[in-house]
């Protein structure tokens, strides 16, 4: 029965808002699907959609509005309070509506009223225990990992009692033991992890009619932002509280499904028409941010997809500068080229910092961005990150080596010692500490005392020995490069191996930053010819942490990642490093709708631009502690070439000729060599003679090397450059460890 209108239309509501527009603010009863392109105003949409029905009578307590942040949640709730003072809409978050829900339905699903939310860290806390009780060794997984696996089985409602692995999964197995006796753990707390707030109300309206009936009667009319974020969860509540009052509108472009790394369901948008057959659907394709030629170069790009629903992009803005397209030699001229364009817009007058930001795939590749910004004087903010020397795998690295530098450092030994995981607990810790103050010692002072500490165990003493020697063995070659400091430090205390064997994409991130911190130090023992600045470095990465305090200041320029950037806009927009491996980044080659994904990403990055866009690339890049000759992304050959401005010979030949991906550039003769040949497995087995000497620079920390009469070893240190850089390898019992001058060694990089 159609809702009659209670009270007049109130005209200002609908004024300014295009055909399309209007068609979906107006619309009653029934499920709507808004398919909203970049920059389409679809948050005024919603907001005036909201404040619509409640022009037309409908209670405010029947309206609910769910979207993914709170900042998002806040910006809706202030524009729909402008328009409609003192509304009683319920605007919020998918997990704030399910908290509320859960404290009035707790008993349902085994929980008290006043149960606790886990943050992340409790739940860690959790799930360490749980793997205590069950007495499983996590050494082959991070807990992390676990942790991750059970997050998605609740994304995907899938309880405890149904998790089956898959055969030889070995992960898998673990968490089918584990994933019972967390939720046991959770319960015996009166606790709810984040991924419990969807899975218990999921769970909640499946399996309790009445409940499910009560609720769909009261929220008659609801409103999802971002639907192509949700994952099955999301799904399964939206759609239970839509079966008796199907007014369900949803708002999302498939074009912008960025997380699925995080659960996001792309189906749940793209079949949406399936779910409700009688759903009126309005496109919203009318974008008022980015100019003609910055649309069409995204349009041309996103249109390479499959797993999408078409639209016409249009805008009425004009034409604008050409998209621009540069090469540079290599990645330190690809940053000083970008920082020094925005350091002279800004002397000009023409730009403020805050007209520009520059987005990259991976974290790891603002380190010298930063710097290239500070040397210039041109102020910036990190947008959901931190700036390298404060993230905290760096700081856990560093933390060795402040503490070689400054025995007396007790932050850095209680940062280091237990980092990575030595199992040194806080009682240990407690202890230690007494005995040092009663000694007058330092804390490394006194757990050379371990075994004369009564208090502890023999186990405990035993692992504080160990730390010690690592230190003392440290110690023995603190007066060298600080590149092959930190290579010693990392095989050492197996973190970078850690992280190595782990499948998670937050792991991977981390170990790009270790890497990319390798690469710090080689610059800084460039700089300073390699010896005994150990104490010149920690002052130049402490300096970096005292002099850029960017939440201070508004008007600067933003570094953020492509995944960061969804939402906002800038009038100028940079997009670094659009190569092979980085974007679309190396793990999604083998996956077609990953790689999709990626190109949605790529998409999300160019419509930011209102007024101008530049991708930029480097011909080599010192990456993860490696240089290579890059090869340009495959994306870039699906770009318009008409709406480029290519600015090297390079990407003119390049954008020329038809897609080849596995072709190469000559090498300048100033550059270092291109990556050398690996010998295989198989031609170590049929006896084959190593090459002659490679190329120094192909050689990074942690690779299987094969020396002649030696045999196969691995690289757990580095140090210098070109000719004279030096590699420090360990073959194991049967031949200890090693140092080489590389350019007139005999070593050869393995695969296996």
């Amino acid at each position: 029965m159609t809702l009659m209108t209670k009270c007049a239309l109130t005209p200002f509501l609908l004024e300014g808002l295009t055909d399309a527009q209007r068609k979906a603010v107006v619309h009653l009863e029934g499920p709507l699907l808004i398919l909203a392109g970049p920059g389409s105003g679809k948050t005024r949409v919603v907001t005036h959609r909201v404040a619509w029905l409640l022009n037309q009578g409908v209670p405010g307590h029947q309206i609910l509005a769910l979207t993914f942040t709170n900042k998002a949640a806040d910006e809706m709730r202030g524009r729909v309070e402008r328009l409609v003072p003192d509304h009683s809409v319920w605007l919020s978050t998918f997990h704030r509506f399910c908290a509320r829900l859960l404290r009035k339905y707790a008993p349902f699903v085994g929980l008290r009223e006043n149960y606790t939310i886990y943050d992340v860290a409790d739940s860690n806390r959790a799930l360490g225990r749980a793997l205590a009780k069950l007495d499983i060794d996590t050494t082959p997984f991070t807990p992390d990992a676990v942790a991750k696996a059970i997050g998605w089985a609740k994304n995907n409602l899938i309880l405890p009692g149904q998790y089956e692995p898959r055969p030889g999964h070995a992960l898998g197995s673990v968490v089918k033991r584990v994933y019972p006796a967390y939720q046991a753990q959770l319960a015996d707390s009166n606790a709810a992890d984040f991924d419990d707030l969807l899975l218990h109300v999921a769970i909640l309206l499946r399996e309790n009619p009445e409940v499910r009936r009560s609720l769909d009667e009261r929220y008659r009319f609801i409103l999802i932002d971002e639907y192509q974020d949700t994952n099955l969860a999301q799904y399964a509540i939206a759609r239970a509280l839509s079966i008796d009052h199907p007014n369900l509108a949803v708002t999302g472009d498939p074009d912008q499904s960025i997380y699925g790394w995080r659960g996001a369901n792309l189906n749940n948008i793209l079949e949406f028409e399936k779910d409700f057959p009688n759903v009126r659907v309005v496109r919203l394709e009318r974008n008022y941010r980015s100019t003609q030629r910055i649309l069409q170069v995204a349009a041309k790009l996103i249109s390479h997809n499959v797993q999408r629903k078409e639209k016409n992009l249009y805008t009425e803005n004009g034409r604008g500068a050409p998209v621009r397209l540069v090469t540079y030699p290599t990645q330190k001229d690809e940053v000083e080229g970008i920082a020094s364009q925005i350091a002279g817009e800004i002397r000009s007058g023409r730009r403020r910092p805050r007209d520009f930001a520059v987005f990259y795939r991976v974290n790891a590749l603002s380190r010298g961005l930063e710097f290239a910004l500070r040397e210039l004087g041109v102020p910036y903010q990190m947008v959901h990150g931190l700036e390298f020397f404060q993230r905290k795998e760096i700081k856990d690295v560093l933390a060795y080596l402040q503490l070689l530098n400054n025995p007396h450092d007790e932050v850095a030994l209680l940062r280091s010692i237990n980092t990575p995981a030595r199992g040194i607990g806080k009682t240990t810790l407690g202890r230690l500490s007494d005995h040092a103050a009663r000694r007058g010692l330092t804390m490394l002072e006194a757990a050379r005392e371990a075994q004369q500490i009564e208090s502890l165990s023999k186990r405990s003493a035993s692992l504080l020995g160990k730390f010690v020697g690592l230190f003392d063995r440290l110690s023995a070659i603190s007066g060298g490069p600080v590149e092959e400091i930190l290579g010693h430090v990392l095989a050492g205390t197996s973190y970078r191996e850690q992280l190595s064997s782990s499948n998670n994409e937050e792991d991977q991130e981390r170990l790009a930053n270790i890497e990319e911190l390798l690469t710090v130090a080689r610059e800084f023992d460039e700089r300073y010819n390699g010896d005994g600045y150990l104490e010149a470095f920690l002052e130049e990465s402490s300096l970096v942490n005292d002099t850029d305090d960017w939440e201070v200041e508004v008007d600067r320029v933003t570094l953020m990642t492509l995944h960061a950037s969804k939402g906002l806009e800038f009038p100028v927009v940079y997009l670094m490093a659009v190569e092979e491996g980085l974007l679309p980044h190396e793990r999604s080659l083998r996956q077609e709708n990953q790689l999709e994904e990626e190109r949605r990403l790529m998409f999300v990055g160019i419509t930011r631009a209102q007024q101008e866009l530049q991708f930029s690339m480097a011909e080599y890049r010192d990456f993860r502690g490696q240089r290579k000759l890059t090869v340009p992304s495959r994306f870039l050959m699906e770009l318009p070439r008409e709406e480029m401005d290519l600015q090297a010979p390079e990407a003119a030949e390049y954008l020329a000729a038809e897609p080849a991906l596995s072709r190469t550039r000559p090498e300048p003769q100033t550059r270092a060599a291109p990556a050398a040949e690996l010998t295989t497995a198989a031609e170590l087995a049929a006896g084959g003679t190593p090459s002659p000497p490679v190329s120094p620079d192909v050689f990074r920390q942690g690779m299987l090397v094969l020396h002649p009469s030696c045999g196969l070893g691995r690289v757990v240190a580095l140090s210098g450059a070109g000719a004279s850089r030096k590699a420090t390898v360990d073959f194991g019992s049967h031949g200890g460890q090693k140092k080489y001058v590389l350019s007139k060694s005999p070593l050869r990089p393995v695969k296996g």
